[in-house]
Formats: C-alpha cells, sequence, structure tokens
C-alpha cells in the first residue's frame, strides 16, 4: 500500500529538480553539474570562506572552532538547496545536503587548520551535534531541518548523533548586520548535556557571519567539548 501511495503521489505531484524546477530528479544532472564547489586547499580554515586561506577578510582566525568546512558557495543551485529544504518542506533533500558537507569533509581532511594538524579527522569524531531551530521555527515548519541533515549525515560518516544543544527565541538573524547577529544571540545558544573530553562535529546549512555557529561551538566548549570543528553546506560570501 505505501508503494501504490508513493506512486500515486509522484502521478498527482511528480519530483522536480530543487534548483531549476524540472520534473523527474530532486537534483537534475545539470544542476549537480553546476553546484558552486568550494576548493578546500584555498577556503579560510577558520570561517570556511573561500580563497581566504591566504588573506581572510570574513574572519580575524579567532573563531571557537578548530576549523569550519562548508560544501558550496550560497548562490544558484546552493541556495536553492539550502532553502526549498526548509522553506518548501522538501525534505527528501536532507540526504543529498548531508551528501554534500560529507564529500567537503572528506576533501578537507587533506588540508591542514591554523594549527597544522588536519582541519577534520572523521575517524577521531565522537558525535555530531547540530544548530538546532528555534521553537518558533520548529513549530512554522513542522521539524527541524538540520536534525533530519545531521542524522543523514551521521549514516554517512557512522558517527552517531548528540542532539545536546537548545536555543531560546531571538531576532531573526536575516534582518540583522553583523555585529546585531552576535548580539542577538548572546546567551541564546546552551548545551543540556556534559560533552567533556568530547570531539564534536557542528553542522549547520547556512553560515554567513558566523554568529550562529560560534554562539553554539561556545556552549559546547563550556560544557567540557575538547574540540569542536564546524561544518555547513553553503557560506555566504
Amino acid at each position: 500500500m505505501r508503494i501504490l501511495g508513493d506512486e500515486l503521489a509522484e502521478l498527482i505531484w511528480p519530483t522536480r529538480c530543487a534548483c531549476c524546477g524540472l520534473p523527474g530528479e530532486l537534483v537534475c544532472d545539470a544542476c549537480r553539474g553546476s553546484l558552486p564547489w568550494i576548493a578546500q586547499r584555498w577556503a579560510c580554515p577558520s570561517c570556511g570562506a573561500p580563497f581566504g586561506y591566504l588573506t581572510c577578510t570574513g574572519c580575524a582566525h579567532d573563531w571557537e572552532l578548530h576549523a569550519l568546512v562548508c560544501a558550496l558557495d550560497f548562490e544558484g543551485a546552493g541556495s536553492r538547496l539550502a532553502t526549498v529544504l526548509k522553506d518548501a518542506h522538501e525534505t527528501r533533500l536532507a540526504p543529498v545536503i548531508a551528501a554534500a558537507i560529507a564529500c567537503a569533509l572528506d576533501e578537507a581532511q587533506g588540508w591542514d587548520a591554523l594549527d597544522g594538524s588536519p582541519r577534520v579527522r572523521l575517524d577521531e569524531v565522537d558525535a555530531i551535534c547540530f544548530v538546532p531551530a528555534t521553537s518558533s521555527a520548529y513549530a512554522r515548519r513542522g521539524f527541524d531541518h538540520m536534525e533530519l541533515i545531521a542524522h543523514a549525515l551521521a549514516q554517512l560518516l557512522g558517527i552517531p548523533v548528540l542532539d545536546c544543544l537548545v536555543r531560546d527565541e531571538a531576532a531573526d538573524q536575516r534582518k540583522l548586520g553583523r555585529e546585531e547577529r552576535a548580539e542577538n544571540l548572546a546567551g541564546s545558544v546552551s548545551c543540556v548535556d556534559d560533552v567533556s573530553g568530547l570531539s564534536l562535529l557542528l553542522a549547520d546549512d547556512v553560515v554567513t557571519t558566523g554568529a550562529t555557529m560560534r554562539a553554539c561551538a561556545r556552549a559546547l566548549h563550556e560544557r567540557g567539548a575538547t574540540m569542536v570543528t564546524g561544518c555547513a553546506l553553503c557560506r555566504v560570501w
């Protein structure tokens, strides 16, 4: 019955490419070929900004993360992937986004962080955390998109998910500037578990100024995490 239901749903609402809208696949061949991948060799190891390896104007190399690995520029097909999942409720994109993040993480293992160690060592990561949705965002969408992505990423990497971060309500970050975003999030993120001694991979969908990612990393360090490495689908630049 479930298979019949899926076939009927596909007949009535055919799958369309999340990036261009053409019917057939979640991401068509043309859009897969046009994804704006970030070359990890040249990305800033601190904030993940494309071409920020030598001179980065996006950070002062003072982020609370061991490194930040972002898969795509937030443009074109990349931005559509990030927004269609949470805004159009196309939850089937979660494994697709997780696969893109996993590819970037694999590439980043071959390049150095600021301290000379690899930007990420997946074999040493104890758990995957994710930037949680606020209660209002969860109520509006009916799901936490990053929870879906984190679990899909966990299946790909063979690393467990640790759902330990909570966020209080704050103003919409999209309407704020760099300094306002940091002030808006001050004290709004907390870690509800003891993560002492753990090396954690912190996942988000889009990093703009990094305020949310940094607030989550601080909360994890405050509860004892020894290392927090960030990863995201897109980097706004």
